[in-house]
């Protein structure tokens, strides 16, 4: 791990290189550039009452200007669908929806920040304070009215973003939309594999979200980010939330580790104490 990294791991702010800031400022320009074709499409499309791919394309095109090049392997359920993921960087949110058209369940504070809240939302997401327990059911509700209305939502029940060769437990509250599961309704579990260059996107350790980003859109290549759909199962054949959890956790190691060619490691940040919260119930 470069001395660069792991000064943005301890959350310090690093110095960009002259051409680290050309590349940073083309991409920011080229990110502003979609936002003005596609937004003002999406809301025709809604005007038309027409069902609008704008979000899902915004998305993808976000992606790629960041950096990412997707591979999608195996077959995304479109609809009717609880994709439950890994996660290493917010670079995750652009590729998966980008490809499957989910929306996301993410937390509250994202529909509080300017600008990103408002593209969020704009993809349907549904956001959830987890500090509120006795909202719980609450959420839950809404997760279920996205899901009776044949949306795709996608969950990271890790909780927090890894480095791409670890697997923290699954944590369950908002899996409990699956008890019982709504008609109809497959989890698919997914894998998002990015390489080698896993530890250098991955967004851990005490590292600021702006200085992620900025890291990210001045780095000099793009990287190849594999979208493992894997085989979907009917969650009425393993009831329970913390049933459903087990058997994704394990469909995603399988494929993680022969993605790896090697056994996962144990998930340590790079700097400083663990800071997330351990599994709930």
């Amino acid at each position: 791990m470069t001395q660069r990294r792991i000064a943005a791991a301890r959350g310090e702010r690093t110095q960009l290189t002259p051409s680290e800031t050309f590349r940073f400022w083309r991409r920011i320009g080229l990110l502003l550039l979609t936002l003005l074709s596609h937004v003002p499409m999406h809301y025709l499309w809604r005007l038309l009452r027409l069902p609008s791919p704008w979000p899902r394309w915004f998305l993808r095109r976000v992606g790629r200007i960041a950096g990412a090049r997707v591979q999608v392997i195996g077959i995304p359920l479109r609809r009717d669908v609880f994709y439950i993921s890994n996660h290493l960087s917010w670079i995750d949110i652009l590729a998966l929806g980008g490809a499957s058209g989910t929306a996301f369940v993410a937390k509250a504070e994202i529909g509080e920040t300017p600008v990103v809240g408002w593209l969020a939302s704009l993809n349907r997401t549904v956001y959830v304070k987890r500090e509120n327990r006795m909202g719980v059911a609450e959420q839950i509700n809404q997760l279920r009215d996205a899901l009776t209305d044949n949306w795709a939502i996608a969950v990271f029940p890790e909780g927090t973003t890894t480095d791409g060769r670890s697997l923290l437990p699954f944590k369950t509250p908002m899996l409990r939309v699956l008890e019982p599961p709504p008609p109809g309704v497959m989890v698919q579990p997914v894998l998002l594999d990015y390489g080698a260059v896993g530890e250098e996107i991955g967004w851990v350790g005490e590292e600021g979200g702006i200085n992620n980003a900025r890291r990210v859109l001045a780095r000099r290549h793009s990287f190849p980010l594999r979208i493992h759909f894997l085989e979907p199962f009917d969650p009425r054949d393993f009831p329970g939330r913390k049933a459903i959890a087990a058997e994704s956790r394990r469909r995603i190691e399988e494929a993680l580790v022969a993605a790896l060619g090697g056994p996962l490691r144990p998930f340590a940040w790079p700097v400083g104490p663990v800071n997330y919260t351990p599994p709930g119930d």
